[in-house]
């Protein structure tokens, strides 16, 4: 698989003090991809600077190819802060905030010889950087998940229409409640079956504490949030997880029937639950959480 999207720092700040984990969507797709035994590639933007270094670093102890784009002003770097409620409040830098993707004979070659490209948090309020994106993934089989974030959205209504130019032909779009409620009325449901009927093949929609649902041709499943033994440590993971899991089903099984369906959206919500089980975005799965402590620290 090709992960294209966002590589970055999370800076956290809490009662604990302040720590720095290697992050970013789509660097967690990636990531989680290779753990889950698929080879992956990620297409970003990475600076040459010491968080570059920290980044490109993680990535190679993960089995991860990096095939970086120019960054002009330095790595991504995203301040993270709990806000009341336990969620997270982020504030990005300006390298994040201006971040472009530009795709060398490499990067071209990568997506031609992947079984599925997945793109998530990229900049799809600028057009210029879709239209790039739109040339180079031409021909591949796509999985997109917009994974906006209000501190780097200069323009909410050609986000939308960046977004939908990319998941009219996707083989899925995954979106949340928090993108429906950034990008559209708030109405997940209603955003499910908008995507469907604007060509998506798949959309998996995830709802938080409520589940989640996938709405494909051979009908629509619905799971709940797994259950499994030990304290919600931290949920940031939690999307990236279960498109990490659901993209490796469609790379490795192409589920076609309800049932397969079913079986591969309990399997994402059995990870995406082992994920929440520590800090930091990095995949666990119910086998793996004794391993629970690999790479929370970076690396």
């Amino acid at each position: 698989m090709v992960v294209i999207g966002d590589a970055l720092i999370d800076e956290i700040r809490d009662d604990a003090g302040v720590r720095e984990l290697v992050g970013g969507a789509a660097l967690n797709v990636a990531v989680g991809l290779r753990r889950l035994g698929v080879t992956t590639t990620l297409i970003a933007m990475v600076g040459e600077d010491e968080a570059g270094a920290h980044i490109r670093e993680y990535l190679s102890d993960h089995g991860v190819r990096l095939i970086s784009s120019e960054a002009p002003r330095g790595s991504s770097r995203a301040v993270v802060q709990r806000a009341s409620n336990g969620e997270p409040q982020y504030v990005f830098n300006e390298a994040a905030q201006k971040r472009s993707i530009r795709y060398s004979a490499d990067a071209r070659q990568a997506i031609a010889e992947a079984g599925l490209v997945a793109i998530s948090c990229f900049p799809f309020d600028v057009p210029s950087e879709v239209d790039a994106l739109l040339e180079a993934v031409t021909d591949a089989r796509i999985a997109v998940d917009p994974n906006p974030r209000t501190g780097m959205l200069g323009d909410r209504d050609e986000f939308v229409r960046g977004f939908e130019r990319l998941a009219a032909s996707a083989a899925i779009v995954k979106v949340g409640a928090d993108d429906a409620a950034i990008l559209y009325d708030g109405d997940l449901d209603a955003l499910r079956r908008r995507l469907r009927e604007l060509g998506a093949a798949a959309v998996l929609a995830t709802a938080g504490a409520d589940g989640a649902t996938i709405d494909a041709d051979a009908g629509i499943v619905s799971a709940p949030i797994a259950s499994l033994p030990g304290a919600v440590i931290d949920t940031v993971g939690a999307g990236d997880a279960t498109l990490a899991a659901v993209s490796e089903g469609l790379v490795t099984a192409s589920p076609s029937d309800q049932e397969e369906w079913r079986a591969l959206l309990l399997r994402a919500m059995d990870i995406a639950a082992a994920t929440c089980r520590a800090e930091g975005g990095l995949l666990r799965t119910p086998e793996s959480l004794a391993d629970a402590g690999r790479g929370v620290n970076g690396s």
